[in-house]
């Protein structure tokens, strides 16, 4: 029989990459995370850590334990949480990581529909690339992120992922720029453009790169930028054009096209552990940043 504590430590391990990580997460010493993991191997009758340089990593029969810890410490808060509903309605802390545009405009109304509830959402903000989210989740009970609409699902076998909605992506110009006024414009008028973007990894770095295939052109790109209210600040101030997400722009100056002849448009992805949706508090902000998303798309 495998110790469910030990089991918490090897996904630890799966999730936060080293020993010292699993070691400062969980107020252990790291001799003390090898030790168990080393039990925890001798439990199993198979290796589960193999070296790689200075690190360790799992091997293939520590990856397929790792999916089982999964299955099991999922079992375990799902029973945690009904028999918490003997007890009365959903309740307790729910930690959600989301990325700032998206907390902008989806947090306040989730924090209003939860209001009164008995479920109290401990929110942190963490503007990473897509790719990077799924990481947060050793942290975090659900993960906002966003990616290119053409980008594949982050869903996968650790991972449950549910699309919320689609923000089109927009050019913003200075209301000096002869573009200002237009109701939209085509990439190949954007040719000559100097811009300011977020950085690589990103859905909107992503749409202008379909730009560069478009036109032909690899746009000059000036400054990289990734808070939304600073590159509408230097944008309206007449240095460079942008592109930002439709429910991002607030700057009364700036001039918004819609961009035509290309898929641009951010999709929300919410992602969780796969069973994380039995448990009733979490399924309970999940349905709010639902309902949230809903309203606003």
């Amino acid at each position: 029989m495998f110790s469910i504590e030990r089991l918490r430590i090897l996904r630890e391990l799966a999730d936060r990459g080293t020993v010292a990580a699993v070691a400062e997460a969980l107020s252990m010493t790291p001799s003390a995370v090898s030790q168990q993991l080393k039990v925890l191997a001798r439990e199993a009758g198979v290796a589960l850590l193999e070296p790689d340089g200075r690190r360790v990593r799992l091997t293939d029969a520590g990856q397929a334990l790792v999916l089982r810890a999964d299955d099991v410490l999922a079992a375990m808060e799902r029973a945690t949480a009904e028999m918490a509903t003997y007890r009365g309605s959903p309740r307790g802390q729910v930690r959600v990581a989301s990325f700032p545009s998206g907390a902008a405009l989806l947090l306040p109304p989730v924090f209003a529909a939860l209001a009164g509830s008995g479920v109290e959402i401990v929110a942190g903000d963490e503007d990473l690339p897509p790719t990077e989210a799924p990481k947060l989740l050793a942290d975090y009970d659900i993960v906002l992120t966003h990616r290119d609409e053409r980008a594949p699902s982050l869903a996968g076998p650790r991972l449950s992922a549910r699309v919320l909605m689609r923000e089109p992506i927009d050019v913003v110009v200075a209301p000096t720029h002869p573009l200002a006024g237009r109701r939209s414009v085509r990439p190949e008028e954007l040719a000559e453009e100097t811009w300011v973007s977020v950085r690589g990894g990103f859905p909107v770095d992503d749409v202008l790169e379909s730009i560069a295939t478009v036109t032909g052109v690899q746009p000059r790109i000036r400054q990289r930028l990734n808070d939304f209210r600073v590159i509408e600040t230097v944008v309206a101030s007449g240095y460079g054009v942008a592109l930002m997400p439709r429910f991002a722009v607030v700057h009364p100056a700036l001039s918004v096209l819609r961009l035509a002849g290309v898929r641009a448009a951010r999709v929300y992805e919410i992602v969780t552990r796969p069973q994380a949706h039995r448990r009733p508090a979490i399924a309970t902000v999940l349905e709010a940043f639902e309902t949230a998303a809903r309203r606003m798309s």
